[in-house]
């Protein structure tokens, strides 16, 4: 499988292949080579659908039915590649080169890339574009940069000051420790302080302890498997305590959340009741529903156990098994690739569990977890040694 954007004879060009066959789409108009004129391009695909914007005009290529995932394992390239011979001969048109030009912003299913020299992962020959210390958004929230001779200054917005506008003035002289945060609160002109997992307090400047974690609503916490590499990804397990009185709420996330491909196994609350979700691939999500039991916002302990065997799946709610369903007799797709993350109570502080979960569930979880168990481990995974925010002391 692959996905390359390619100049061709002065047209730019978009091929993909999903398993099947090789889909070309190319721009109508020609990119301007003078070297002083930016384009805006947007590619991608939905399923199987292709589609390649330039400037505003769009190419579509009508799907016809056939696969619809991109099973792609390698990095991703930008201007080039590592070794030509390492591009797919139905990838481009021609003999494949390394692009000479100018490239920023990219942005990949909603996330920016950082093109500076440490965030890529490697890369050869690449210099700065602009010829200036201004560069591209070295000002950052809309400021604009202006060239000194002792390099840049950037000019900011009302509400953001620093050297390059990275910092709300409602934070700019906030009291928040260095295990902490500074939340911007623009409607109240002031901000509060988001802790580091082990802290809290106003000022996140008590140190604390818990088995039991406490989630108030824009907290998280964010686990990695260090056994990851080990598991059979065909049978999986998560096993959990929870306690809630709220109808709406992401409990687990099993997944990486980079983008809408990825496998998960999700355990939350909709409308009060209890709803499991489950993706093995090709983003098909099913979920698993039991309108029987609205008593999970009770306020009392509830013990869930969801077990993945293939594409078969059982919950378990208080040790009574509730759902059994194979979701796919086919058995297409039977692992669980979901990377070694674990997500508890929500995701990271700058991103809503309705738009990451698109829709499956829509609130951050308001409650207390403990007892997490992974697989058919004989220890609790430590929610102290995780990475999170805004977790509380649950044991009183």
């Amino acid at each position: 499988d692959f996905l390359c954007i390619s100049l061709v004879n002065g047209f730019t060009q978009l091929r993909y292949n999903l398993g099947d066959r090789t889909i070309i789409l190319q721009t109508l108009q020609k990119v301007h080579a003078n070297g002083n004129t930016w384009h805006s391009l947007n590619a991608g695909r939905v399923g199987n659908e292709g589609y390649l914007d330039l400037d505003g005009i769009n190419i579509t290529q009508k799907a016809s039915p056939g696969m619809n995932a991109l099973d792609t394992h390698t990095d991703f390239f930008v201007g080039g590649v590592s070794s030509l011979n390492l591009v797919n001969p139905m990838a481009i048109e021609n003999e494949p080169t390394g692009f000479t030009g100018c490239i920023r912003e990219i942005v990949i299913n909603n996330r920016e890339l950082n093109l500076t020299v440490t965030d890529p992962r490697g890369g050869a020959n690449i210099g700065d574009c602009d010829g200036t210390d201004c560069g591209y958004a070295v000002c950052k929230n809309n400021g604009t940069c202006q060239v000194e001779n002792s390099g840049f200054s950037c000019s900011c917005p009302r509400e953001w000051t620093g050297t390059m506008c990275e910092q709300s003035i409602y934070c700019s002289q906030n009291m928040c420790g260095s295990h902490a945060l500074c939340i911007p609160q623009p409607s109240s002109f002031s901000y509060t302080c988001a802790c580091t997992l082990g802290w809290t307090g106003k000022y996140c400047d008590n140190k604390i302890r818990f088995y039991i974690a406490k989630f108030v609503g824009n907290s998280y916490i964010k686990y990695t498997d260090p056994f990851y590499g080990k598991r059979d990804l065909r049978y999986s397990r998560l096993s959990l305590n929870f306690t809630t009185n709220q109808t709406e709420g992401l409990i687990a996330w099993m997944g990486k959340t980079e983008d809408e491909d990825n496998d998960f196994l999700a355990i939350g609350l909709a409308n009060g009741t209890l709803k499991v979700v489950i993706n093995l691939g090709e983003r098909i999500s099913v979920p698993l529903m039991h309108s029987k039991y609205f008593t999970c916002s009770d306020g009392r302990w509830h013990f869930i156990t969801v077990v993945h065997n293939q594409t078969c799946i059982k919950v378990y709610l208080d040790e009574e098994l509730i759902l059994f369903e194979d979701i796919d007799p086919r058995k297409k797709y039977t692992a669980l690739n979901y990377g070694g993350i674990c997500y508890f109570g929500g995701f990271e502080i700058d991103r809503q569990v309705n738009i990451v979960t698109t829709g499956l569930f829509q609130k951050e979880f308001i409650g207390k977890i403990k007892d997490v168990v992974l697989f058919q481990d004989s220890k609790k995974i430590q929610l102290m040694k995780a990475e999170g925010y805004n977790i509380h002391d649950g044991n009183s």
